[in-house]
């Protein structure tokens, strides 16, 4: 039997991540792949780890995520908002250095939305004079 040690929801965007932390050497999983595989870009792979660079258990932990919605980054984003929370839940005492590096602030910028008599959410149809 696998257990749990935390679980933390992540969103950002349309995205939403769920991660479950456990004892292991260091291996992450998002959807049933690496997480290598699942983010070619090596941008996103920084992203998703660094909570678990500011904590220093980057060999500690086994991660499985599963994310869905959104983009690419909007995912990472969410799988770094979700490990945050895990974290803590996990141990308490990396709650001051995520808090300090802004992991566990949700990100609330999302896409504004379209609105009636426009062809986007602000663009207006050009003004025709005759």
């Amino acid at each position: 039997m696998i257990k749990n040690l935390g679980i933390g929801t992540g969103r950002r965007k349309t995205s939403v991540a769920r991660v479950y932390v456990r004892d292991g050497s260091g291996k992450i999983v998002i959807n049933g792949k690496e997480l290598a595989v699942y983010f070619p870009q090596g941008e996103h792979v920084l992203m998703v780890r660094q909570p678990l660079m500011v904590t220093a258990s980057e060999n500690k932990f086994d991660i499985l995520i599963n994310v869905y919605g959104g983009g690419n980054n909007g995912q990472a984003c969410a799988c770094r908002h979700g490990l945050s929370r895990a974290l803590c839940q996990v141990d308490h005492t990396n709650y001051a250095s995520l808090r300090a590096n802004g992991y566990l602030t949700r990100d609330p910028r999302m896409v504004e939305r379209k609105k009636y008599g426009r062809p986007g959410a602000r663009r207006r149809f050009q003004f025709s004079k005759r």
